[in-house]
């Protein structure tokens, strides 16, 4: 009777996330095909591939839960990174330089939640609007040509190893994730956003501070996404305003994948995680398949629409029974 329930209640977890089922399929699949694809090198190239549109979820993620959403992370990707290698490359240090470009997607953040939050604008259209301001400025600074980094230990930032084997930019998403997760479940920073999102008028009532907080998930969503965009750069050795083309859309989808609603005060950190690394798994299974890249975009859009559409069958049904 209790491996049942467990059983059932293991189902019931499963059936109720749809990103965890797509990424047991998937697994399943992959046994019935001879390749690398449970060897422990994929597993880690999949997690670094993952790392730096993970890094950019966990920010988006913290804006969602407020109910709001964030497009402009990809120009904001782009510019920290480029910003963060102009200045390496007139002399200043790496840290600083890395502060400072973090800092400034914290400033576009600022601004999103200016317009967002205190004038009470719609966020899709704003941070979308950001998002190509940002793209032009980008190309601006570098007249759209990619730009090099002259100082050879910026590179190293984000293509070392740890115990030889561990890539950096897997152990800074590690860091990054355990660092927001308990942000967003174990402190009142966190609860407070998940309040404002469930319902906003009755937390305004409840005397939560909610236009600094979701003014803050704003700021905290733009100085991720350019510290994303630094790591990036350092990988690449490059900044490029070609960079985060398609960061803001695929995000914030695999985020809602994952189980984080865009009506706000659900989700979190890990359903984020999730949702990022199922869309990864697909992309490392079709490359291993050998499918041609317009087949693996087909599938990536029926893999979304898929799970989105069973979340919110579940999500009906739940009501449903109410």
């Amino acid at each position: 009777m209790n491996i049942k329930i467990a059983s059932q209640r293991v189902w019931g977890t499963i059936s109720k996330q749809g990103a965890v089922l797509a990424i047991l399929v998937l697994m399943i699949m992959m046994l019935f095909f001879k390749t690398n694809f449970y060897t422990a090198y994929n597993w880690l190239d999949m997690l670094r591939s993952a790392a730096i549109l993970e890094i950019v979820a966990f920010g988006v993620t913290v804006a969602v839960i407020c109910g709001g959403c964030d497009l402009s992370v990809g120009g904001t990707l782009s510019f920290g990174g480029i910003a963060a290698i102009l200045l390496i490359n007139i002399g200043f240090p790496i840290w600083l330089a890395i502060i400072i470009a973090v800092l400034g997607g914290a400033f576009v953040g600022f601004i999103n939640g200016f317009l967002v939050v205190h004038q009470k604008t719609e966020p899709f259209i704003i941070t979308l609007g950001m998002g190509m301001l940002l793209k032009g400025v980008c190309q601006v600074l570098t007249d759209a040509h990619p730009l090099p980094s002259k100082v050879p230990a910026f590179m190293e930032i984000s293509n070392s190893k740890f115990f030889a084997s561990i890539p950096s930019l897997v152990v800074y998403m590690v860091i990054l994730f355990a660092a927001f997760h308990y942000l967003m479940r174990y402190t009142s920073f966190g609860r407070n956003c998940y309040a404002i999102g469930g319902n906003y008028e009755v937390a305004e009532y409840s005397g939560i501070k909610v236009i600094p907080t979701k003014w803050a998930a704003f700021i905290i969503s733009g100085a991720t996404a350019a510290l994303a965009g630094v790591l990036l750069a350092s990988r690449m050795n490059t900044g490029s305003s070609v960079y985060g083309d398609n960061t803001g859309m695929l995000v914030n989808c695999g985020v809602v994948i994952g189980g984080t609603s865009f009506a706000g005060g659900v989700g979190g950190i890990r359903e984020s995680f999730i949702g990022l690394f199922v869309i990864q798994i697909l992309i490392n299974c079709m490359s291993m398949l050998g499918l041609d890249s317009y087949y693996q975009k087909l599938f990536e859009g029926i893999l979304i629409v898929t799970i989105i559409g069973l979340d919110c069958f579940f999500r009906m049904r739940k009501r449903e029974s109410v």
